[in-house]
């Protein structure tokens, strides 16, 4: 049981040192496309889930949607400029709506 838990805790450890080590590089290389940092961010969250799984440990369905989320962000934000739309695309707030209602549906689930 204790080696689960100390297992658990290095994972963590590692998801918050790459997370913040990806802020540095995309504040110091402002020339990164934007969408980068989701896309980065969206990676370590499904792969600290991912590396959670195939240690038999718990994974955390929240921070699995928000690394998929956060990938859809990152994705959608790259080819933007491709898609040549007449309007703004407004993506994160359509992934804030999109995170909000599973959230409730997943808070009703578990009331019935």
């Amino acid at each position: 049981m204790e080696n689960t838990r100390k297992s658990t805790l290095d994972f963590g450890t590692f998801a918050w040192g790459a997370l913040f080590i990806l802020w540095g590089i995309t504040e110091m290389f402002t020339s990164l496309p934007k969408g980068i940092g989701a896309l980065g961010i969206g990676l370590i969250l499904v792969g600290i889930n991912l590396g959670r799984y195939l240690t038999g440990q718990r994974v955390s369905g929240f921070s699995t949607t928000l690394g998929i989320l956060a990938l859809l962000l990152g994705a959608l934000e790259l080819v933007q400029p491709y898609l040549h739309l007449s309007f703004e695309l407004p993506i994160f707030a359509i992934l804030l709506l999109a995170l909000g209602l599973m959230t409730l549906v997943g808070g009703l689930k578990k009331q019935e």
